[in-house]
């Protein structure tokens, strides 16, 4: 059986030492030593919507710990600074302070364009109903841009509750997001 042909990348070879000064080189350096980025940020106040039916960006006013992903200007937006893979995970926390049955939509925004087929629905139930709707999105991201997270209510009297610290446990975030390159 003959020997199978290997893969090769139709690209610039680089040698992996500069000649003549035995250092690597610069693009090796970078291959060798690239870190996944990441970043985690929450929002310590409460976040209300205006209208129903009507899609808000959810803000973050912390960071509580970044490496290459920040927050943006406004601060609904988290730029990237690479492209690549990145997994969204984010955890809101909701109030009804009155009312009937509402809903509540979430879905991520990329570059101003809503990233297709990628909303979810939680319904609200009773007055001063409180629950925490957490998931994750895998978005595929280029170098510089930004994704918001955003959120629409059916009842003004949905919000994304903050509550400061107790005698026995730390404050509660409206909004908590953490962001990791899952590609390099």
């Amino acid at each position: 059986m003959p020997n199978p042909q290997p893969f090769r990348i139709p690209a610039q070879r680089v040698p992996l030492l500069v000649p003549d000064q035995d250092i690597m080189s610069r693009e090796w350096y970078r291959f060798f030593n690239r870190k996944p980025r990441h970043g985690s940020f929450f929002d310590t106040t409460t976040q209300t919507a205006l209208a129903t039916n009507t899609a808000y960006a959810v803000t973050f006013n912390n960071t509580a710990s970044s490496f290459g992903i920040n927050r943006g200007t406004p601060t609904s937006r988290i730029v990237v600074p690479d492209t690549s893979t990145y997994n969204v995970e984010f955890s809101l926390q909701v109030d009804k302070t009155s009312g009937s049955n509402s809903l509540v939509y979430v879905w991520p925004r990329i570059n101003g364009f809503d990233v297709p087929d990628s909303a979810s629905r939680a319904r609200v139930k009773d007055n001063n109903d409180e629950q925490v709707l957490a998931w994750n999105f895998m978005l595929d991201m280029q170098g510089g841009s930004y994704f918001e997270l955003m959120w629409a209510t059916s009842n003004t009297n949905v919000q994304l509750l903050a509550e400061p610290a107790t005698a026995f446990c730390p404050a509660i975030p409206s909004a908590i997001l953490t962001v990791f390159e899952v590609s390099l």
